[in-house]
């Protein structure tokens, strides 16, 4: 597998951009729509969070474990979100997406089917990894659902696993995807996207 390195992604009606220092004050915009960053199960910066939540990220990048990106709206040229890469283990040829948001808006439209279309097709294609993974809190319903609409198998729970924001501890939902998988959830992906069904 490839070392990931900071790359532009283009799908309409998206564009996944390398995070940088720039950035901050869009994402905190982005992250205030209807409250989103107040919730504790996703991590989001709130008002004056946005520069310390990138120099977070460009720690990981740099560390080689994290791939950062925000992702740009290509209709209005406006940054709704982030995404990234993160827990890289080239020698297992494994990397997983998260840290993934987007200004409430943009939810049940193309762009997360879009965006992940995008990374999958990156992680499998371009940097050859084996399986692509996914985690998230077991009370993001919502995030449990997306996955799953991807075409990634649960692999299980990791009980007691990591603090929320609000210093509670949350039990995690584990959840895959290996390179034999993914043909047909390109496929399923693709034609997502070309019927317009975004539930």
């Amino acid at each position: 597998m490839q070392t990931p390195v900071p790359i532009t992604l283009e799908r309409a009606p998206i564009r996944l951009e390398p995070l940088q220092p720039g950035h901050a004050e869009a994402l905190e915009s982005a992250a205030q729509e209807d409250d989103l960053a107040q919730i504790n199960i996703t991590q989001l910066p709130r008002l004056g969070e946005g520069l310390s939540y990138i120099e977070t990220a460009l720690q990981g990048q740099a560390l080689g474990t994290m791939l950062p990106f925000v992702v740009r709206d290509l209709r209005d040229n406006r940054i709704i979100g982030s995404t990234r890469y993160h827990d890289i283990v080239l020698a297992a040829e494994r990397v997983e997406i998260g840290y993934t948001w987007y200004a409430k808006r943009t939810h049940r439209s193309a762009v997360n089917t879009s965006c992940k279309l995008l990374l999958l097709s990156h992680a499998f294609n371009t940097l050859g990894a084996k399986v692509v993974g996914w985690r998230t809190d077991i009370l993001n319903h919502r995030s449990q659902q997306a996955i799953e609409r991807l075409g990634a198998r649960k692999d299980g729970v990791i009980r007691h696993h990591a603090v929320r924001r609000d210093g509670t501890v949350r039990d995690t939902v584990m959840y895959s995807m290996t390179l034999a998988e993914w043909p047909a959830a390109q496929a399923a992906l693709t034609q997502r996207l070309a019927l317009g069904n975004h539930p």
